[in-house]
C-alpha cells in the first residue's frame, strides 16, 4: 500500500469519521480489510467486494473501538496477498487520550523469499536487523509506548521479548488497564498489543522474537536509553 511494507499507519480518534480513497493500481484484484467496527458493505473480504486494477473504492466508517488494530488486503489468495506486504496499522485512539509518551510501532513480519511457503527472513517493519545497527533511542524515565502487531505468515505465532525489563500490556489495546505485566509475549497472525515500559538505566537493551530461528534470521533489536539511571 502506497508503495511501503508495512503500509501507512492510518490514526484517528474513536468516533471519527474515516474516509480511505483506495485505487487499485496492481495486476490483480485487491482490497483493504480494516480490524475493528463497519457496515458489512466496507469490509473487503467477500469477492463482490474485489477492486479490479483501475477501480477504486471508498471505505467509510466511524473509528471504533479504540484500540491498536489492522488492515490488509482480503483477496484470494489471501497468504499471498498478506505475506507480500498487502498490511498496516490501524490506531484509534480513546477519546479521553492515554498519558504522554514516546510510541512506535513495531509490526512483525516474515518473508518466504524461495516461495516454498516457509519464511527465510523475519523483522519488524520488514528489515532483519535494522534496528541492531540503528538501535531505537529513548530517554530514561520517559513512557515507552509499542504498538505490536502479528502477521505473519506461514508460522502459528510469533513473540516479542524485552531484555532487563518487564512491561504492562494492553491487549488489543481496547482497555485502559493492563492485561498482564511481563517480558514476553506471544501473537497469532492478526493479534496485536499495546505494550507500555519505563527504562530505570541507561544502555543498550536487546529485544527479539523468543522462537531463536526467527531472532537468528532477523528479527532481533535494540533500544538505547540515554540519562541518568532512574530507580522508580
Amino acid at each position: 500500500f502506497n508503495g511501503q511494507v508495512p503500509g501507512p499507519t492510518i490514526r484517528a480518534t474513536e468516533g471519527d469519521r474515516v474516509r480511505v480513497n483506495f485505487l487499485n493500481q496492481g495486476s490483480h484484484p485487491h482490497t483493504i480489510h480494516f480490524h475493528g467496527w463497519h457496515h458489512p458493505g466496507m469490509d473487503g473480504s467477500m469477492p463482490e467486494h474485489q477492486v479490479m486494477p483501475g477501480d477504486r473504492f471508498v471505505y467509510e466508517f466511524d473509528a471504533e473501538p479504540f484500540g491498536t488494530h489492522l488492515y490488509h488486503c482480503h483477496a484470494v489468495p489471501l497468504k499471498r496477498h498478506i505475506h507480500k506486504g498487502l498490511y498496516g496499522v490501524f490506531i484509534v485512539d480513546p477519546k479521553t487520550a492515554r498519558p504522554p509518551a514516546d510510541e512506535m510501532v513495531m509490526m512483525m513480519n516474515g518473508f518466504d523469499t524461495d516461495f516454498d511457503a516457509e519464511n527465510d527472513v523475519y523483522a519488524v517493519n520488514s528489515l532483519a536487523n535494522h534496528y541492531m545497527a540503528h538501535p531505537i533511542r529513548v530517554d530514561v524515565g520517559r513512557l515507552v509506548r509499542i504498538h505490536l502487531i502479528n502477521v505473519t505468515e506461514f508460522d502459528l505465532i510469533n513473540s516479542f521479548h524485552l531484555h532487563g525489563m518487564f512491561f504492562d500490556v494492553f491487549r488489543t489495546g481496547t482497555r485502559t488497564t493492563p492485561d498482564d505485566h511481563t517480558d514476553t509475549v506471544m501473537l497469532c497472525q492478526g493479534e496485536r498489543v499495546i505494550l507500555e515500559t519505563t527504562f530505570r538505566y541507561p544502555g543498550k537493551f536487546m529485544f527479539h522474537a523468543h522462537q531463536s530461528e526467527f531472532a537468528e534470521l532477523g528479527w532481533m533489536g535494540l533500544f538505547e536509553a540515554v540519562g541518568a539511571r532512574r530507580d522508580t
